[in-house]
C-alpha cells in the first residue's frame, strides 16, 4: 500500500479549540458575558475578530500566533469557548430546559383542555340526543295522527237507516180466513215494501216511519198452524227484525269511531238479527160458522128455518149465513120465523148495501181495485146491467193471493155454488163487483 507524506510545515498538529466551534462571528457589535464588564467584552470581540483572521493564515502566520503572550490566549480561548456554546445554542433554536415542574403543567393543562374539550363534546352530544328524540316524537304523533286520519273517520259516518222491526206482532194468531189486521213498531217502517206471510203477500194497510199495519191474507182451511212473516223493502233486502232480548245493528245510528264501528261488527256476527216473525193461523169458530153455513146449504135449503125466495134467495141466504157467524137482528136488519116477516135489508142486494152503508161498526165498502184486502166470509155484491143497483149478493168462501194478484170466490143461492170464481162470474155476466169487509 503506498504511504502519502506529508510535511510537518504544513500539517500542524493541533487545530485551534476555536476552528473546532460551530461558531459564526457577527459582523459586529459583541454583547457581554456574565461576570464581563462591557470593556471585556469589546475586548473579547476584537480579539476574536483577529484570532479569525489570523486563522485564515494560518499557514502564513502560525509563528506570528504562538508568540503572542500565552496567558492572553488562554483568557481569550475561555471566553470564547463560552461565547461559541452559548451562540452555537442560538443558532440551533435550542432552549434550555426549564424541568420536571414546567412538563408537569403543561400536562396538566393538555389534561385540561381534553377535559373541557370531552365535556363540551358530551354535553354537545346529549342536547344533540334531546333534539333529535324530540324531532323523533314529533315525528311519530305526526305518522300516528296522520295514520288515525286515513282509518278512524274524522266525522261522524252518514249511514242512511234501514227499515227495522223492533216488536213482536200485535196479534200472534189469525183465523185462516184471514183480513185479521196485525201491527208491528220499529224504525223507518215506511220504507217497506212488502209483507209476507207464509209466502202470500199480505196488503199493508197504513205505514209510518214508526208503525206498519198489513191484513192477514186468508188460506185454505187445510193450512192452519205456524207460518213465518218476513218483510223486505223496496230494493227486494230483508227487513231486519230485533225484538226484545235479540241484538241488531240495522239502523243504528251512525258510530262516531273505528272502535265503535268495530264493535257493532262483532255484534252483528255474535247476535245476528232475525228476518221473520212467527203466525199462526187457526180456525176463527166465527168466520168458521159462517162458511161452514154455506158449504153446508149452498145446493140444499134450510128450510126448517127460513123461508125460501125462490129465484131471489141470494141476500136472503147471505143473511142467514151472518146470524151464523153471530151477528144480531135488529130493527134494520130482521126475520121473524113465525111470521116469515123479514126487513129488506134482509131480502135485497141494494137495500143491504145501502143498510151496510151505514153500518161502518159492521163493515168497510171496498171496491174491486182493493181485492187484495178481500177476505174469507166478506160479501161480494154484482152489478150485471151496470145501472147502480146490486143484482147479486154471495159470501167469499176462498181468497187465494199470487204473482198475478188475488183471486177471490163466492159461494151462495140462486148461482148456486161454493165455489164461483168471481172473474169467472164477471166474464160471463158482464157488469161489476164491489164487496163489504166485514169485522
Amino acid at each position: 500500500m503506498p504511504f502519502a507524506f506529508f510535511s510537518s510545515a504544513s500539517t500542524p498538529a493541533e487545530l485551534p479549540a476555536r476552528r473546532r466551534s460551530t461558531y459564526r462571528a457577527p459582523s459586529s457589535g459583541a454583547a457581554a458575558l456574565p461576570g464581563e464588564s462591557a470593556t471585556d467584552a469589546v475586548t473579547a470581540a476584537t480579539s476574536d475578530a483577529g484570532a479569525s483572521a489570523a486563522g485564515a493564515s494560518a499557514d502564513a502566520g502560525a509563528a506570528r500566533a504562538d508568540s503572542a503572550d500565552s496567558a492572553d490566549t488562554a483568557a481569550v480561548e475561555r471566553r470564547a469557548e463560552r461565547r461559541a456554546r452559548h451562540r452555537a445554542e442560538r443558532v440551533r433554536n435550542r432552549r434550555p430546559s426549564s424541568g420536571a415542574p414546567r412538563r408537569f403543567m403543561a400536562l396538566g393543562c393538555a389534561s385540561a383542555i381534553l377535559s373541557v374539550s370531552a365535556f363540551g363534546a358530551v354535553a354537545a352530544a346529549s342536547a344533540d340526543d334531546e333534539t333529535r328524540l324530540a324531532a323523533a316524537q314529533e315525528a311519530s304523533i305526526t305518522s300516528a295522527a296522520s295514520a288515525a286520519e286515513r282509518d278512524v273517520i274524522s266525522a261522524p259516518v252518514s249511514i242512511a237507516k234501514r227499515p227495522t222491526v223492533t216488536s213482536g206482532l200485535s196479534t200472534a194468531a189469525a183465523p185462516f180466513t184471514g183480513g185479521t189486521q196485525v201491527t208491528v213498531a220499529g224504525e223507518q217502517l215506511d220504507q217497506v215494501a212488502q209483507v209476507a206471510v207464509g209466502g202470500v203477500a199480505a196488503p199493508i194497510v197504513a205505514a209510518t216511519a214508526e208503525q206498519l199495519t198489513f191484513q192477514v191474507p186468508a188460506v185454505a182451511d187445510t193450512a192452519l198452524g205456524a207460518v213465518a212473516v218476513a218483510f223486505t223493502d223496496a230494493s227486494g233486502a230483508p227487513v231486519a227484525v230485533a225484538t226484545p232480548g235479540t241484538a241488531t245493528v240495522a239502523g243504528a245510528a251512525a258510530p262516531a269511531s273505528l272502535a265503535a264501528q268495530l264493535t257493532e261488527i262483532d255484534e252483528a256476527a255474535v247476535y245476528a238479527p232475525t228476518t221473520s216473525l212467527t203466525l199462526t193461523y187457526t180456525s176463527n169458530p166465527a168466520i168458521d160458522a159462517q162458511v161452514g153455513y154455506v158449504l153446508t146449504y149452498w145446493s140444499s135449503y134450510n128450510t126448517a128455518q127460513y123461508t125460501v125466495l125462490s129465484g131471489v134467495d141470494c141476500a136472503n141466504f147471505t143473511s142467514q149465513s151472518l146470524v151464523a157467524r153471530g151477528w144480531a137482528m135488529d130493527a134494520g136488519w130482521y126475520y121473524d120465523q113465525a111470521t116469515g116477516a123479514m126487513s129488506p135489508s134482509w131480502s135485497s142486494s141494494t137495500a143491504m148495501r145501502d143498510w151496510l152503508y151505514g153500518r161502518p161498526d159492521l163493515a168497510t165498502p171496498l171496491d174491486d181495485s182493493q181485492r187484495g184486502l178481500v177476505k174469507v166470509g166478506d160479501i161480494a155484491q154484482f152489478d150485471w146491467d151496470g145501472s147502480g143497483d146490486r143484482d147479486h149478493t154471495a159470501v167469499v168462501t176462498r181468497v187465494e193471493h199470487g204473482a198475478n194478484g188475488t183471486t177471490v170466490w163466492v159461494g151462495g143461492h140462486t148461482k148456486d155454488a161454493d165455489y164461483w170464481n168471481v172473474d169467472e162470474a164477471l166474464a160471463s155476466g158482464g157488469g161489476s163487483v164491489t164487496y163489504f169487509s166485514l169485522k
